[in-house]
């Protein structure tokens, strides 16, 4: 019987990462872009510590987490120890944990309405800690799905910057699984040139390399280097 460890062993990942940057690489030279203008953020959500032991060997220091308290187990030990570490906020936050992913992250992507960009203003002048932001854009208009709405999202930007003195850096979406991607990442990039906007973090395993010949400049991957998750999620918010 073959042991559950055996799907995280350190040379199927890192042949999975090697996969993945060497399919980044080709997109961006397809669409004229350098390479280093793209960053691999590693989705390590519900991952086992072999499976982030394993990408962490490959020199990955970039990784995307969906929850606060998942993510504070996961990375608080390991972080003494990995001052490159970044670690970055894409799953919903709930103000009453704005506090504690102010702490933790080094990026919260998925700003998404005043309340919260509020609360994480406060949060940032309690902590002395100002991660980066970024605004989440609903592209689709799916209402089960987080997110500013684009008609909205000028205003999100401007209070953002503007009344609550956040460092936004960019925007992220998420497209509607049935639909293209493309015309919304499009749409995203307008938007944040639009607003003199530089990272764009759009694309995950199924679609990056279409978010790469749109701009992208972080894409966010998950199955595509771990492998198709062990236990599913259960919905709830960071």
């Amino acid at each position: 019987m073959t042991s559950s460890s055996s799907a995280f062993s350190a040379p199927s990942i890192a042949e999975r990462v090697a996969e993945v940057r060497a399919r980044i690489d080709a997109a961006c030279h397809a669409a004229g872009r350098d390479p280093a203008s793209v960053t691999l953020t590693a989705v390590s959500k519900t991952q086992a510590p072999e499976a982030i032991d394993a990408i962490l060997a490959t020199g990955q220091r970039i990784f995307g987490e969906n929850r606060v308290q998942e993510a504070q187990g996961r990375w608080a030990a390991r972080r003494g120890a990995l001052p490159s570490l970044e670690l970055r906020l894409i799953g919903p936050l709930q103000t009453n944990k704005a506090e504690d992913a102010v702490a933790l992250f080094d990026v919260i992507e998925t700003l998404d309405r005043e309340k919260l960009a509020r609360a994480l203003a406060q949060a940032g002048e309690k902590r002395g800690r100002s991660p980066r932001v970024l605004v989440q854009v609903n592209s689709g208009a799916e209402p089960q799905k987080a997110g500013v709405l684009p008609d909205a999202a000028d205003a999100l930007i401007a209070a953002a910057r503007d009344t609550y003195g956040l460092t936004l850096e960019g925007l992220m979406c998420i497209p509607p699984a049935d639909q293209d991607a493309g015309p919304h990442f499009q749409m995203l990039r307008d938007m944040a040139e639009r607003h003199g906007l530089s990272v764009l973090s759009m694309g995950m395993s199924g679609d990056y390399e279409t978010a790469i010949r749109c701009g992208a400049t972080h894409v966010r991957v998950g199955t595509a280097l771990f492998g198709e998750r062990n236990r599913p999620e259960t919905p709830s918010s960071s």
